[in-house]
């Protein structure tokens, strides 16, 4: 089955809140094989390399997309993150292995036809979302498999969801989020996505589908624009970075920096 859109090409989310062996975690990403790529963004595996001292606290920022996940020596409890407009932060134990599936934008209601707004800002648990999906998880993934058994894992079933999935591929949804991609978010959502449907309709597809609106959205893909740019703090002062990217003085730019990120820009590029 043929994406409906080729957002890989033009959206590559980042989640940067944890480095190589920072604090004795590590988080690493493993692409799906190339059927799979055009809708799931990646797997991911976030683990400590030892039991840590105290609890841990992990910041997912904003990144658009919609993720199941679990800690793999409790598969029977897995979760689905829906999208979220602010960062959220989970208190895990000093030792955990969690396992991950990012789906790209619209994705995830594509292939289990749910209502992405139902889920927005909170994760829920899996088995009350799609049964058999949870299923499965509980079902075939244990604490002795290596990476590639989970990819591959992964990989079959999802591919065998693709053939079933019944797409609504309306272009004048796909078009707009194309145009907001494009533009790295920087867009006026009245003037810009003008794809021959309504205000209203073009909000309750992109609340069905992406779980906020067109605005919102628009929000987050210049934040992780410029997540993806890593500008120096240097580089902040002095190039102006905020205005380039549509924001009107500085003071908006870290406000709202702060809401998706956890931190203020300083602190994020600060090296």
């Amino acid at each position: 089955m043929k994406a409906p859109a080729d957002i890989r090409s033009l959206y590559m989310p980042v989640q940067p809140t944890v480095r190589t062996k920072t604090e004795g975690v590590t988080y690493t990403e493993w692409p799906p094989c190339k059927p799979l790529q055009p809708f799931i963004y990646c797997y991911w595996e976030l683990k400590t390399l030892q039991p840590l001292a105290n609890p841990f606290t992990y910041r997912v920022v904003t990144d658009g997309c919609m993720d199941i996940f679990f800690e793999r020596s409790r598969p029977q409890e897995s979760y689905v993150m829906g999208f979220c407009k602010k960062y959220t932060e989970f208190l895990l134990d000093p030792s955990f292995h969690y396992l991950g599936v990012r789906f790209l934008p619209t994705m995830f209601p594509q292939f289990f036809n749910i209502n992405a707004k139902e889920l927005s800002n909170r994760f829920e648990h899996l088995a009350s979302v799609t049964p058999e999906t949870a299923g499965f998880v509980a079902t075939h993934f244990s604490a002795g498999l290596d990476m590639q058994q989970v990819k591959d894992l992964f990989d079959d079933y999802f591919l065998k969801l693709l053939a079933a999935v019944e797409w609504n591929t309306d272009n004048r949804l796909y078009e707009a989020i194309q145009i907001i991609l494009k533009n790295q978010g920087m867009v006026n959502v009245e003037k810009d996505l003008d794809t021959g449907i309504s205000p209203r309709q073009l909000r309750r597809l992109f609340e069905f589908y992406i779980g906020d609106t067109a605005k919102t959205f628009s929000k987050v893909v210049r934040f992780q624009h410029i997540l993806r740019a890593k500008p120096s703090t240097q580089s902040l002062r002095e190039n102006k970075i905020f205005f380039d990217a549509g924001y009107y003085d500085q003071a908006h730019f870290i406000k709202e920096f702060k809401a998706l990120y956890g931190v203020t820009p300083a602190r994020a590029f600060g090296r």
